[in-house]
């Protein structure tokens, strides 16, 4: 594959993966979540304080094991070419997510600038995981809220 063009099988997965992610950000619990989350302010967090954060830190233990966020756990245990998904509201920020992103907030990244304008994307490369270190390609749907996007749920799709 050239640059900028996946193989025909891992194109197969990101564009199943990135209906998959459309339907699950139509969910109404995520939906809610996200709501909420953009009804309240970050408290200060950013990623640097969230990567001095140990697992074992309540912040990042009530994030993790959200209703949502075990909601998202088994959307992504279902799904065998997905190693990842999280959920970001309006900002960027974190709401919540299957495994521990190593980024807070990722509105300056494409997976999420590029979501939050209101159409699925993904990314054209493989490229290891910033979380899981998994040879992955990115895929994000927005929420929307009344067709306005709200918030990005977005994944890593196991490139093998």
């Amino acid at each position: 594959a050239g640059a900028g063009e996946l193989p025909p099988d891992v194109a197969a997965k990101v564009e199943k993966a990135k209906t998959r992610l459309t339907q699950l950000a139509a969910d109404p619990a995520v939906l809610a979540a996200v709501r909420e989350a953009n009804g309240h302010d970050a408290g200060g967090m950013n990623n640097g304080k969230w990567i001095e954060l140990g697992d074992s830190d309540p912040t990042v233990k009530s994030t993790l094991s959200s209703k949502v966020s075990q909601q998202i756990a088994k959307w992504e245990q279902s799904d065998d070419t997905v190693n990842k998904i999280v959920l970001r509201d309006q900002k960027g920020n974190l709401v919540c997510a299957s495994v521990r992103p190593l980024i807070y907030n990722n509105a300056n990244r494409p997976v999420f600038a590029n979501a939050i304008k209101g159409q699925a994307w993904s990314a054209s490369e493989i490229k290891p995981d910033t979380s899981t270190q998994i040879p992955s390609v990115h895929v994000a749907a927005p929420v929307l809220d009344g067709g306005k996007p709200i918030g990005v749920l977005h994944a890593g799709v196991t490139a093998k």
